[in-house]
This record gives structure tokens, C-alpha cells and sequence, in this order.
């Protein structure tokens, strides 16, 4: 192990002398925000960078392993949103003095979870949208808002955020997906990061084989 050092999920600052880049996982309060091992952000507060998300929300934040996630990101959910399909879109509920109770959740914009998938790299200051779901491996570019899902190992930028390419060819997202190196044991991982960090990629499709085969 490097510097003689297992690595822990359950650590705050995975970096010695370096307090602006954390793991997530240890530091989160909420019930709603579920987020898996090794996930980091290069920040020092991450449920700050989760707006509009209160005790009574009814959606949840789901980000899987291995994510990478800059500085500036924001994760909006649902309840940014206002009603649509009356008239006026203020919200004079929330407000002291107005006389409306709060609309009836049917009337509300909804859709649904937030979902990260593993091994996701999030660009500087990218906006993820309510509800949207970003597959394994994929690439958000920075200033993005992604307002749509995105597919695994799929790139995209822009606002609107748009996919640019998909970053390997079929056979090996398959094999990828199938594959799942996220969810091996540390010691397993350790072995494959020769191969995870390679740009032979026929190499690793030839490797993954060998070790599904098994």
C-alpha cells in the first residue's frame, strides 16, 4: 500500500496537509443523500453544494463509488421547482403574510431521484438538474447543466448539456458495465489499476476477459 497506508473510506481528507479535497461518504448528515465509497469532492462541505433539498423533500441524492467531483458543481432538486400549471408561479405559500396554503404535491413539478452512477467525473462548476440519472463512467463537462440522462461512458458539455462522444466503443462499455471493478475489494483494485489506468484499451478488454472468465 502506498505509504504504508490501506485506503479508508471512512476518512475525511484522503490527502495528508490538504483539506480542500474530501471524501464525501463520512461527512454527510442527511438521510436522503446516499453516496458510496471513495466518492470525493474538491471542496471541504458537500451537502452545501446541494441546493433546495429541505426536511420535507421527498426526493432522494444517490451517488454511487469512485466519483469525481469539482469544485463549484451543483446538485438542484425538486424542490427549486415552483407550480407550472396555474397562472402565477409564485410561490406565496412560503411567504409570511400571504393567504395560500401549499399546493398539493400533484401540482408540483416532480421527477424523482437524483442518480450518479460510479466512476463519474463532474466538471468545474456543471449543474445537475432534478431527477436526472448519469450513467457509470461518464463525463461532465465543466459549466454544464444537465437537465437530461446521460448514458455510461458517455461525455457531454454545454447547456443544454449535449453528449459529445461516447469514450470507448461498445464491446468495452459492455464489458465495463458488466464488469463492475467499483465493487471489488480494495486489494482487488490495487491489482487492476495498472490495467484501470491504461490506454491500450484492447489490453483491458483482453484483461477483463481473463478475469470474467474465471
Amino acid at each position: 500500500m502506498k505509504n504504508r497506508k490501506t485506503p479508508d473510506p471512512n476518512v475525511i481528507h484522503p490527502i495528508a496537509g490538504y483539506e480542500k479535497e474530501i471524501y464525501v461518504k463520512p461527512t454527510v448528515t442527511n438521510p436522503n443523500i446516499i453516496v458510496g465509497d471513495f466518492t470525493y469532492i474538491a471542496d471541504v462541505a458537500f451537502e452545501s453544494h446541494v441546493t433546495h433539498f429541505y426536511p420535507w423533500s421527498r426526493d432522494k441524492l444517490i451517488i454511487g463509488k469512485f466519483c469525481q467531483i469539482a469544485s463549484g458543481v451543483a446538485f438542484v432538486m425538486n424542490d427549486a421547482n415552483h407550480q407550472m400549471n396555474a397562472v402565477s408561479t409564485f410561490p406565496f405559500y412560503t411567504l409570511e403574510g400571504w393567504e395560500m396554503d401549499a399546493p398539493d404535491a400533484t401540482d408540483m413539478p416532480f421527477k424523482g431521484d437524483t442518480v450518479i452512477g460510479n466512476d463519474v467525473w463532474i466538471g468545474q462548476n456543471a449543474v445537475i438538474l432534478p431527477g436526472v440519472h448519469i450513467g457509470d463512467g461518464a463525463i461532465i463537462g465543466a459549466n454544464s447543466i444537465v437537465g437530461s440522462d446521460v448514458d455510461p461512458y458517455t461525455i457531454v458539455v454545454g447547456n443544454p448539456a449535449k453528449p459529445v462522444r461516447k469514450r470507448f466503443d461498445a464491446e468495452l462499455i459492455e464489458l465495463l458495465l458488466r464488469f463492475k471493478w467499483w465493487d471489488k475489494s480494495i486489494d482487488e483494485i490495487n491489482e487492476l489499476i495498472p490495467f484501470l489506468t491504461c490506454s491500450e484499451l484492447d489490453k483491458v478488454k483482453d484483461e477483463i476477459k481473463k478475469r470474467t472468465a474465471r
